[in-house]
């Protein structure tokens, strides 16, 4: 089988255009499913690390006495982390040739730093107390500093993760869409598992028991049950990780073929010569090129992924919030009573992400029959999204209900608070639960697009994620940025960033139904018939 364009056929070096420098060898033939299985597996350590952040993570910053305000920057580190470190590390894992192949090497250092960091975040109380902490005081600025480091280092790690392991299922998959699809349904699969495993993990108060000696003076039973919960993601990461790199293996790939696979080492080394000085461009250049000579299919991809994030990010960042507040009636910064409500809506939200995650778990199995019962893929992301508009105005029909049936006890001549009525509560984690079925799509259906699409333009997989990974993160820290003042005009509170996610899922779904072309048919084309980059 030939591999790339033949010697004699090749262009001058000083005609290379973006394009032809970015066609990057893709599998035509597909590997096993168990291969796709093992690699996409590893989406649930990653996941499972995630689910600790969000649900652990932020008390944490309460304990080390890191101020609500400087707080909201250190979590901007994900979105940037994401618009950085994703397109850097998809650029070079296209053109990486280390002998362990192309993904792997990434994979392996995303894990290795995801180590790292969560023992550095785990130990920030022990650590801050041995440099001079005192235990007396409320802020703890030497705990406080190797925690920041550490959360940075984990969200650069968790990134470096998932941008290479979807671009590995691309490879495995080649130019079979189906596979292509299913690899990403099982990757979203699997973040669901791990969330799953997360959030009952995090909410095991009694967890650290397994490990007596996270418990220390500088480190209570909340911080002893964290670093427990960062064991265990540690343990489950890097055994997912271990063994799917183990069984999963890629050949060395060079930009002309892989060594063996026709063609002697001195063309192999005139090749990558050749390559080297075709493609002077540096990688910012390259990112802004490659953005310049986007093809239509994905730029309406981008476009309809960003209004997408548009609409659930309100909802990721204030779920929690709006079941303390708005159903449960509570307040973070009241009274003891309003106080006491607002921690029972917060918990009774962790179960509906709980359930969220089960049926996205559920979902992504799905995704395949979804899509074939509805008639395509572009079909059933433009349906979902319509949902997702539904759920999110529904918020702002059980908010009104939960105000109006809002009830009140008299203890001891004292006015308390009670929980809303079981419908109202049932309703509202009903709603978490259907919101499980856009988000599996959303977590599965634009990566495979995306994959496709760059199949068809010659584009390198890892680049092409990465830059899909911008329309993901830019609206995750526009909604960061805005949703607080743009709540505090209409008086606070979180319907008004839930109603412009709902016209931003409707304008999406309805940009998915009209403008986002069709993938071309399952059929492998001859023309990028090249070497398999596995084995």
């Amino acid at each position: 089988m030939e591999s790339g364009v033949r010697k004699e056929d090749k262009p001058p070096s000083s005609s290379v255009n973006l394009q032809q420098q970015q066609q990057l060898p893709s599998s035509v033939k597909p590997g096993p499913l168990k291969k796709i299985i093992m690699v996409a597996s590893i989406a649930a350590g990653v996941q499972f690390g995630w689910a600790l952040q969000l649900s652990l993570l932020t008390p944490y910053v309460q304990l080390l006495g890191i101020p609500h305000t400087w707080a909201a920057f250190i979590w901007l580190c994900g979105p940037i982390s994401g618009m950085l470190v994703q397109p850097v590390v998809g650029y070079h894992s296209d053109r990486c040739t280390s002998r362990f192949g192309r993904r792997r090497p990434f994979i392996a250092a995303g894990a290795a730093f995801v180590t790292i960091a969560v023992f550095l975040i785990g130990y920030a109380a022990d650590i801050g107390h041995l440099s001079g902490d005192s235990l007396t005081k409320t802020a703890k600025p030497r705990a406080i500093a190797v925690f920041v480091v550490g959360f940075w280092i984990l969200d650069v790690a968790n990134n470096m993760l998932q941008g290479p392991c979807r671009a590995f299922l691309a490879d495995l998959s080649g130019t079979n869409q189906k596979k292509t699809r299913t690899s990403n349904a099982f990757f979203s699969f699997f973040m669901a598992v791990g969330n799953v495993l997360g959030y009952a993990a995090g909410s095991y108060t009694h967890l650290y028991k397994l490990f007596p000696f996270s418990r220390t003076k500088a480190c209570d039973v909340y911080c002893a049950n964290l670093k427990s919960c960062f064991f265990i993601s540690i343990a489950l990461l890097l055994t997912l990780t271990i063994l799917a790199l183990s069984y999963v293996r890629e050949k060395p790939w060079s930009p002309e073929g892989s060594p063996g696979e026709g063609g002697d080492e001195e063309e192999e080394e005139e090749a990558i010569g050749e390559a080297k000085e075709s493609a002077p461009m540096p990688f910012f250049g390259e990112i802004f090129a490659a953005l310049k000579n986007l093809q239509r299919p994905m730029w309406i991809l981008l476009l309809v992924t960003c209004l997408n994030w548009v609409a659930w990010f309100p909802f990721l960042l204030f779920d929690t919030d709006w079941m303390g507040r708005e159903v449960y009636g509570g307040d973070s910064s009241g009274n003891a009573d309003q106080l006491k409500m607002y921690d029972r809506g917060v918990r009774a939200g962790a179960l509906g992400l709980m359930l969220n995650s089960v049926v996205l778990g559920v979902t992504s199995l799905g995704v395949e029959a979804l899509a074939r019962g509805v008639g395509g893929v572009k079909r059933l992301w433009g349906i979902v999204n319509f949902v997702l508009a539904i759920c999110l105005a529904m918020t702002i029909l059980i908010t009104k209900l939960a105000q109006s049936n809002r009830r009140y006890t008299t203890v001891n001549g004292g006015t308390h608070l009670l929980t809303p009525p079981p419908g109202i509560k049932a309703g509202a984690l009903a709603l978490f639960a259907v919101m499980g079925i856009p988000q599996a799509i959303t977590y599965s259906i634009p990566f495979a697009l995306a994959s496709i699409f760059s199949n068809t333009s010659g584009a390198g997989q890892g680049l092409s994620l990465g830059v899909l990974n911008l329309s993901i993160v830019i609206p995750q820290m526009l909604v960061s940025v805005a949703s607080g003042p743009w709540d505090a005009l209409f008086g606070g509170g979180n319907p008004p960033a839930f109603v412009v996610g709902a016209v931003a899922a409707a304008v999406s779904g309805i940009l998915a139904f009209t403008m986002l072309p069709s993938p071309p048919p399952d059929i492998p084309s001859n023309k990028m018939a090249v070497t398999a980059a596995f084995h």
